[in-house]
């Protein structure tokens, strides 16, 4: 049987955190004859391992031939906001069971997607189903160490500035890397009422009302869900002052709560004052999208202990944790 060309000109376009849509360029005297494509992908950073795969047998997907482009979804659980490598090989089925093939394509690479909007609706969903009942609190306060505080009111207008958002929480957040804003606290101790003495970010902390972040003027947004290993568990909230560079940012990305009716983070008017409640149950972290006057709050040294094992910078999500994950490309 003659041989099948070599598949070349390799497109990706259409990728997603869990799906992309792929063609190639292939002679047309095999348009008629390939039965199967057989598509080689891996991480980008796993490709040196499989330098010596033996090539002459289907390693990752055996797909029957479908007019191109192909969507490709489901197949793997690709992981968003990750760099993976493709290659083609085409195929005739032959009688006895057997396979013709071509030669493998050339090697093409691209990276995946953020979470989409529906994925962050179903991490919220998870967030929901745990989030227990809502405590009052008045204020939010950001922990810090004095230098911070000392180098706001020198070099920065007594301001504080918002700054890149890390890479701590899920991988597909849109926001890690992308979302500029200044983190705030709002969790209370149950048997108090107020803040923790304890913290994991510094000895001093700025308090400012509630309602200098947190009002009908703001929009509130769910960002992310995660745990590190552990049995408690963080929501990632944006705070954005609406039509601001922040709340433009957020709009098309992550879902928006209702700030009198959620089940994370609510301002409502009770007796012709707000009233602000927080989840019990869940650590919240605070984005607040704009800079922040120092003048409007109060700074002062906290008494407790520094937790160094709190900490959340560029915590990584526990993978297999199945209170806060969601299975993308099934």
């Amino acid at each position: 049987m003659e041989l099948l060309s070599t598949p070349h000109s390799i497109e990706v376009s259409n990728v997603t955190c869990d799906s992309f849509r792929i063609s190639w360029a292939m002679e047309n005297s095999d348009l008629e004859r390939v039965t199967h494509y057989f598509i080689d992908l891996n991480k980008k950073e796993n490709k040196n391992s499989n330098k010596f795969k033996h090539r002459d047998v289907p390693t990752k997907l055996v797909a029957k031939a479908v007019p191109l482009p192909m969507t490709v979804r489901g197949h793997w659980f690709l992981s968003p906001r990750t760099e993976y490598s493709v290659a083609v090989q085409t195929a005739v089925k032959q009688s006895d069971g057997e396979y013709l093939v071509s030669g493998w394509s050339e090697t093409v690479e691209f990276c995946t997607g953020d979470y989409a909007k529906e994925h962050l609706a179903q991490l919220q969903e998870k967030a929901e189903q745990i989030a227990g009942r809502m405590l009052r609190f008045s204020v939010f306060y950001r922990n810090h160490h004095k230098e911070y505080f000392q180098h706001a009111r020198t070099h920065c207008g007594n301001m504080l500035q918002p700054y890149l958002k890390d890479n701590s929480g899920s991988h597909g957040s849109p926001t890690s890397g992308m979302l500029h804003g200044v983190f705030f606290s709002c969790n209370t101790e149950f048997n108090t009422g107020q803040p923790p003495q304890d913290s994991p970010y510094g000895r001093w902390r700025f308090q400012i009302p509630a309602q200098r972040l947190f009002n009908p003027s703001t929009n509130l947004y769910f960002a992310d869900f995660y745990c590190m290993y552990t049995a408690y568990h963080y929501a990632i909230l944006v705070l954005a002052p609406k039509g601001s560079l922040g709340d433009r940012f957020c709009r098309d990305r992550l879902p928006l709560l209702d700030i009198a009716c959620n089940k994370f983070l609510t301002c409502s008017v009770e007796d012709g004052e707000l009233v602000f409640r927080h989840a019990q149950d869940l650590i919240l972290e605070i984005i607040y999208t704009e800079p922040v006057d120092l003048s409007l709050g109060t700074l002062g040294e906290i008494s407790g202990h520094q937790l160094m094992s709190l900490s959340t910078a560029d915590a990584k999500k526990d993978p297999s944790c199945k209170t806060c994950n969601i299975s993308v490309g099934r």
